[in-house]
């Protein structure tokens, strides 16, 4: 994934209400939710979910698919999962992150103990 792409989906939801979107739709799942859904559950103006699902879609975070009259939205589990591994890509000098991590948590406990 190219810098500007994650720069522009990290934009994307850098504001509270996209963020609360897409952490809804990546819930939801693969099958997405009609926008009224979406409204009706995080409390959000139907003129300003439009703004925010169009800036969601414009950073290829979310999917708009017409079924019947409705457009459902899903999140895009491949932008997402790009986004994750652009910004891990280096983690940890290369080394697996898990194990370090765990054995990092694990002496954190130890001196904890």
């Amino acid at each position: 994934m190219e810098t500007k792409n994650v720069i522009s989906a990290l934009a994307a939801l850098a504001q509270e209400s996209r963020l609360a979107v897409f952490r809804l739709l990546v819930r939801i799942g693969p099958e997405g939710v009609a926008a009224s859904k979406i409204a009706e559950e995080l409390g959000i103006p139907p003129s300003s979910l439009s703004f925010h699902l169009k800036e969601l879609t414009h950073a290829a975070l979310i999917i708009p698919r017409q079924e019947g009259r409705f457009i459902i939205y899903s999140a895009n589990f491949d932008t997402m999962n790009e986004v994750m591994v652009f910004l891990t890509d280096s983690c940890c000098n290369g080394n697996p992150c898990s194990p370090v991590l765990s054995i990092h948590c694990n002496q954190a406990k130890a001196s904890i103990l």
